[in-house]
């Protein structure tokens, strides 16, 4: 989700007063963060929106779809414990985060390099919804980024003393998933009434190609200078 880019300026307290919930403390503190955190743009927005606006509605729904299994991943890993070698192994984050820029580049210089035809820049952009799902599970699963939000975020709202495993993990990676799913499902269809103009205007479209291609190029950049 699009909190992946904002998970090192959390810092909450909790005391043990309040009301305790499957070894949830302050669930209502996590929703609100939470919600705060899924409107903060990122890298999922990003492509959650190039590709609402390169090919309409239904192929950013695919993205979403995408991009909410990735972080269902996450936080199944958080849950079991294993997005601990993220944190500990500089080997293990240094060989992820760079086959995420990778990627990242390669996104952005094939859409750099999309022919433009008479038809619009947009229909060489199009893609196989299933091609489309699997690209944001990609973009997702390769942030490293990711992985230590949830490891970073999720405990701060779990009992030290919790004796239900890892349900509350789930349960509040559950919670945040849905309110992130719900959220990019309404940028979708804010985003793909741009199809129709853009598939009109041809400058538009093709212009549309090289600034997301530019994006994908800088967020792998990015990618690449952030430290363990």
């Amino acid at each position: 989700m699009p909190a992946e880019t904002s998970w090192h300026i959390i810092s909450l307290t909790y005391d043990k007063g309040g009301v305790v919930l499957f070894g949830i403390i302050h669930y209502e503190a996590f929703l609100i963060t939470g919600l705060i955190l899924n409107l903060t743009p990122g890298s999922d927005t990003i492509y959650i929106l190039g590709r609402s606006i390169a090919q309409g509605r239904t192929a950013g729904i695919y993205s979403v779809l995408g991009i909410s299994s990735g972080c269902a991943v996450h936080t199944l890993l958080a849950a079991l414990g294993l997005s601990v070698i993220l944190a500990k192994s500089a080997l293990a984050f240094t060989l992820v985060k760079v086959a995420g820029a990778l990627y990242l580049g390669y996104l952005g210089i094939s859409t750099l390099l999309a022919r433009n035809s008479a038809l619009g820049s947009l229909d060489e952009a199009i893609m196989p919804n299933r091609s489309i799902y699997l690209q944001g599970l990609l973009t997702n699963l390769l942030n490293p980024k990711v992985a230590l939000f949830f490891l970073s975020f999720l405990p701060q709202f779990i009992d030290p003393q919790n004796s239900y495993g890892i349900l509350p993990f789930v349960f509040l990676g559950a919670t945040f998933l849905t309110t992130g799913t719900l959220w990019c499902l309404a940028l979708v269809f804010f985003s793909a009434r741009m199809t129709a103009f853009l598939h009109r205007n041809t400058k538009a479209a093709a212009g549309m190609n090289k600034v997301c291609g530019a994006i994908y190029l800088l967020l792998g950049i990015k990618l690449l200078s952030v430290d363990q």
